[in-house]
């Protein structure tokens, strides 16, 4: 995994995101608890099969995701990290890893440092205040890869379960115009050039 490294003069806020602002909502207790502890672990992302065919399945993914983002991250072992974290994070949250690829391209198209006009941070442009919600505080960490994405899928997978998995619905209150078609019809747009059959 990169390390981050922020200096006064490191951090990109030129690179503006034109994503919209998820909403701060209240939680019940039992959801915090579960959503904090969703995003505490931080094991690295490592690929388990339970067979070789499942492995070689993953290779061919990974071949194939890697020439499709090859214009957004040119050296092969960012490229590679980033899959490899994007895979682990939407399976552990039980997402498809298509429409997670689709959701980042139309949030930040793959940039780490991206920052919207309202704030949210990063490759699934996460708000700050979920830092604080659900997590120690520390926004900053919403430019580290692993975190980003540990976040951004927990949260949709959050929203997705609250619309009980109504796709359009919680793609929109992800990025607080729920109800509204232009983000769920951008997001499953893009999701097709994400999507892979083995």
């Amino acid at each position: 995994m990169q390390a981050s490294v922020f200096g006064c003069g490191q951090l990109l806020f030129s690179e503006q995101s034109s994503a919209g602002a998820q909403v701060e909502e209240p939680l019940i207790d039992s959801v915090r608890t579960a959503l904090s502890s969703a995003v505490a672990n931080h094991a690295p992302p490592v690929p388990e099969f339970k067979d070789t065919e499942s492995r070689l399945k993953y290779l061919r993914w990974l071949a194939a995701m890697s020439d499709r983002l090859l214009s957004k991250k040119a050296e092969l072992q960012i490229r590679k990290e980033f899959l490899q974290t994007v895979w682990y994070e939407s399976k552990r949250a039980g997402l498809d890893t298509a429409l997670v690829l689709g959701l980042i391209q139309v949030e930040s198209n793959f940039r780490k440092f991206a920052v919207s006009v309202v704030g949210a941070r990063g490759y699934m442009q996460v708000m700050p205040f979920w830092t604080r919600v659900i997590g120690d505080g520390d926004a900053s960490k919403l430019f580290h890869m692993q975190t980003n994405l540990r976040f951004g899928c927990v949260i949709l997978r959050h929203y997705l379960d609250r619309e009980k998995g109504d796709l359009f619905l919680g793609l929109g209150r992800y990025n607080g115009s729920r109800g509204k078609a232009p983000y769920p019809d951008a997001v499953l747009g893009a999701k097709r050039k994400w999507e892979f059959n083995a």
